[in-house]
């Protein structure tokens, strides 16, 4: 991923949180997917392939996206607070504009 789609991900994910329509944390994320609210899941660069493995198996099962990203927990710790390496996004908008930036 180029530093510049990096950084693109990076704001749009800073404006997600600050709209509130991001959720952080692994077990918050699953609870969102289950419960129908987030569009696509966010993973950061260096999850674990266990996460990545689990997320990819609750997505799939609820019908949510998943799309991994070249943040590291790093990187999103600094956008929201938290270090995670999961971030559920809970607006179609968001999800949408994620989705045109990573799947390039």
């Amino acid at each position: 991923m180029s530093s510049e789609t990096k950084q693109k991900t990076a704001d749009l994910l800073s404006i997600c949180f600050k709209a509130g329509k991001a959720v952080k944390g692994f077990d918050s994320a699953m609870d969102a997917v289950k419960d129908g609210k987030a569009f696509c899941v966010l993973t950061a660069c260096d999850a674990s392939p266990k996460t990545i493995k689990e997320v990819d198996f609750v997505c799939g099962r609820y019908g949510s996206v998943h799309l991994r990203t070249g943040l590291a927990k790093e990187d999103i710790a600094r956008l929201c607070g938290k270090e995670t390496a999961v971030v559920a996004v809970c607006d179609k908008g968001f999800a949408d504009g994620f989705a045109k930036r990573i799947q390039k």
